[in-house]
């Protein structure tokens, strides 16, 4: 017989946070190698936290370019935005610098923060892909699907999205920023 906690496990694993969920205290290496914890910017600003499958592919670029873009309209409104995938370090350090990102890219090799958030990390893999004007390949340990949060200043979910459109994502976040207040 299922406990209501084993319960609740359950529907967590298969729906992740949902709006009104606390987030639990999570912490990754940033793109530069160093402990990014949530307990040092939950609670200060609204923090986006989204999540992508591989940094240098298609979507994943698109997207990240388009925080990027809108980095000084997601400022304004109080908004750190934080992105994570099961890349190494040095791959999310690289792609940050190839495509000029001003925000932490997170690299969840374990999968812990995906976790965290309830999604479940399938097998990584490799990216044929250019960087620098080259062909490279970066292997990934984990990857995750795209899903992006809002994490209000309470520390609390305000807005999910598990169906993102890669392109239009930041657009989409500051459209649920403008209709929160």
């Amino acid at each position: 017989m299922l406990t209501l906690m084993t319960m609740a496990a359950l529907a967590m694993a298969q729906d992740g946070l949902n709006v009104g969920d606390a987030v639990p205290a999570f912490e990754a290496p940033d793109d530069a190698g160093k402990a990014w914890k949530s307990a040092d910017h939950v609670g200060k600003k609204i923090v986006v936290v989204y999540f992508y499958p591989a940094s240098f592919t298609g979507g994943c670029t698109k997207q990240a370019c388009a925080f990027r873009d809108d980095q000084k309209a997601l400022e304004e409104k109080g908004v750190e935005v934080v992105g994570v995938s099961g890349d190494a370090v040095k791959t999310q350090e690289l792609f940050k610098k190839e495509h000029g990102l001003t925000f932490a890219l997170l690299a969840d090799e374990k999968g812990d923060v995906a976790k965290a958030f309830g999604m479940t990390p399938k097998a990584g893999g490799k990216a044929k892909v250019k960087q620098g004007g080259k062909d490279a390949e970066f292997e990934r340990a984990i990857t995750t699907a795209r899903w992006t949060f809002i994490v209000g200043k309470d520390g609390k979910v305000v807005y999910k999205n598990t169906k993102v459109n890669a392109a239009e994502d930041s657009k989409a976040v500051l459209k649920a920023l403008s209709e929160l207040k």
